[in-house]
């Protein structure tokens, strides 16, 4: 029988070329870009959370949600539009729309979710008590279907919401960066979550108590969402898992978890309380920031160290899974 004989040469360690990474990191800037993620999920959580309240009788913190879906849209833009240096940069991507691009699509979405989130707030607005005095300076046919207009803008929010606070979970993902990339699965539940959360704090914080019941629903369903597709990154990821545990981007995602489980516990339980509310909005605010500047940390981490690129390449080649081993060619939109 023949004897199996032992390797003379031991399995080489990774090295790369002189120590350099193997793609480009994220351009992106801090605090541009985390705000702009923040903002516009923010923005998509309202929107939802405003159609849901309207139709359930909640006008007040209707009225709250759509205000801050507008605020955080235009906000957002302006964060994106400081990113890419020059405001004629967003409307050039505005002259195309391709579908196979998430950068594109993306633009579109923005561009339209913020005009039926600004029109849905200005009808609210105006048809307010204390701004009603505006609305009947306007032409009587204005003023009369500015109500309606405003309702229809507000439903159609209900569905740009959505793609709002996660289209850009895709966009991050469609890159060549390992921490993102890898997580396309699970980023996308991760900034749903954190967007909901961040709607829910926020209608907390500026509705009256007795009214933000529902508000304290969604925020502690949105970090319970939040919290479980974090922990499913961390688990599944491996290796390349490991810049959401370790270093200055582990760090800021271990204060997102606190935060967060720490703001929706204290929703679930805040009920009248003024200042368990307030503490709950604060907290959740927080780790959502926390969350956004950790995923862009995150994957700054695994651009520069190579390790991240080529060891699940190599794995996926020893596995025979060859199909997978290819990386989009972009290693940022």
């Amino acid at each position: 029988m023949a004897r199996r004989e032992d390797a003379m040469v031991p399995e080489a360690e990774f090295r790369s070329y002189y120590g350099q990474p193997v793609i480009k990191a994220p351009v992106w800037h801090v605090p541009h870009m985390p705000l702009y993620l923040y903002l516009g999920g923010l923005s998509g959580g309202a929107s939802l959370m405003s159609a849901a309240a309207r139709l359930a009788g909640h006008d007040r913190l209707g009225l709250t949600a759509r205000v801050t879906a507008a605020a955080g849209a235009t906000l957002g833009a302006g964060f994106l539009v400081a990113e890419l240096g020059r405001p004629e940069r967003f409307l050039n991507m505005l002259r195309i729309f391709k579908p196979t691009s998430p950068m594109s699509v993306g633009s579109w979405i923005l561009a339209a979710h913020s005009g039926l989130s600004a029109l849905a707030t200005a009808s609210a607005v105006m048809s307010a008590a204390p701004a009603s005095a505006v609305a009947a300076r306007l032409p009587r046919r204005v003023a009369a279907a500015l109500p309606a207009a405003g309702d229809a803008a507000a439903v159609a929010t209900a569905l740009t919401g959505p793609l709002m606070a996660t289209y850009t979970a895709v966009l991050v993902a469609d890159t060549a960066v390992p921490a993102w990339h890898e997580a396309h699965r699970e980023l996308p539940f991760l900034f749903a979550g954190s967007a909901l959360a961040s709607a829910g704090a926020m209608g907390m914080l500026a509705t009256p108590r007795a009214q933000a019941g529902p508000a304290r629903v969604a925020a502690a369903a949105g970090a319970a969402v939040e919290l479980a597709a974090g922990a499913v990154i961390e688990r599944r990821l491996g290796l390349v898992g490991e810049p959401y545990r370790e270093g200055r981007s582990g760090r800021l995602m271990r204060a997102a978890r606190a935060l967060t489980a720490g703001g929706g516990l204290l929703a679930t339980v805040a009920g009248r309380s003024r200042a368990l509310t307030a503490l709950s909005g604060l907290a959740l605010t927080a780790g959502a920031l926390c969350t956004r500047f950790g995923v862009l940390e995150a994957g700054r981490a695994s651009a520069a160290d190579p390790k991240y690129t080529v060891v699940p390449q190599r794995q996926r080649l020893e596995s025979g899974d060859r199909a997978s081993t290819a990386a989009p060619a972009r290693s940022w939109p």
